[in-house]
């Protein structure tokens, strides 16, 4: 039963906003309205690990409050990305019903400046709290319905969302054969776009060592079709890109709780799809890190 979370419609949104004080509701409505959605445009976010208790501190980090302060930096960006994903660890350990909760209430001013919010999931996920607790979530048609599994098509390309948990708080991840049989199929059915491979565990050594079990099989599928240029994933809490021998990007997202490392920097990324490839650019938490505007210029393989 694969879910996302879709822009919440102005209509909706004005009947809600009209309920509460006039005045306090007339700038964001007012900024939602004059903000143009750029198309090329993503926000890509991975382990958010919220928590119900929004004064939670893991690390010396409140979770709850880096997710604000990134909200606030999509919501005043000039233009409006044409969505946002998470990929993974939505919840801070154990994938508890509350605090899927509040990752949803979290997302709502998102949702409300008409950005629809992708999740993805992680091994500190659970795969059906999240299904039951979600409730203003769409379904999703992809035919394996006991995965959070998906297919966006964007204009200059297809991200195709995959689910590599195998157990909540178990570490390695597993795509599956299942899995890779329909990335396999739609892949080939889907070949006249870039393809971009999305899903939590790492692949390869990036921060930490590589988690993903079938990562073989999944380089097996991957590599001779030449129309996927990037595969994203999450899971280390450390920004890094390499290319592989065949050429494909391979982009470990940062966490936007707690790095593992005190080095690494906390944040999100704006991706500038183009025709020829992508440009990322890391946008930190904390804005004297020296990695802030950090950017990556990523040319696809022909």
């Amino acid at each position: 039963m694969p879910i996302y979370l879709p822009a919440i419609s102005r209509r909706r949104f004005l009947a809600t906003t009209l309920t509460a004080a006039a005045g306090a509701l007339c700038a964001p409505s007012l900024l939602a309205a004059r903000r143009k959605t750029d198309a090329d445009t993503w926000a890509f976010l991975s382990d958010i690990h919220i928590s119900a208790d929004p004064k939670k501190v893991a690390r010396n980090t409140n979770m709850t409050d880096n997710l604000k302060a990134v909200r606030k930096e999509i919501l005043s960006w000039p233009t409006r990305p044409s969505g946002l994903l998470v990929n993974g660890d939505l919840a801070f350990n154990s994938g508890e019903s509350v605090d899927y909760a509040a990752v949803t209430k979290l997302f709502d001013p998102i949702r409300k400046d008409q950005i629809p919010v992708w999740l993805g999931i992680g091994n500190h996920d659970n795969r059906e709290r999240f299904w039951d607790s979600v409730k203003s979530a769409k379904k999703t048609q992809t035919g394996l319905a006991d995965r959070q599994v998906m297919m966006i098509s964007n204009k200059h390309a297809n991200f195709f969302v995959l689910d590599s948990l195998i157990e909540t708080l178990k570490t390695p991840g597993l795509v599956g054969e299942e899995q890779r049989e329909w990335l396999k199929k739609t892949l080939d059915a889907n070949a006249d776009k870039p393809a971009i491979i999305i899903f939590h565990h790492n692949p390869v050594e990036s921060g930490m060592a590589a988690n993903l079990n079938d990562e073989k099989e999944m380089f097996e599928i991957l590599r001779p079709r030449k129309q996927v240029k990037a595969w994203f994933f999450g899971h280390t809490h450390f920004w890094n890109t390499q290319q592989d021998e065949s050429g494909i990007h391979l982009v470990n997202l940062p966490c936007v709780a707690y790095p593992f490392k005190p080095e690494a920097p906390s944040g999100w990324v704006h991706s500038t799809l183009k025709p020829e490839g992508m440009r990322l650019e890391l946008r930190c938490v904390d804005k004297t890190h020296k990695q802030q505007g950090d950017v990556k210029d990523l040319k696809w393989r022909v």
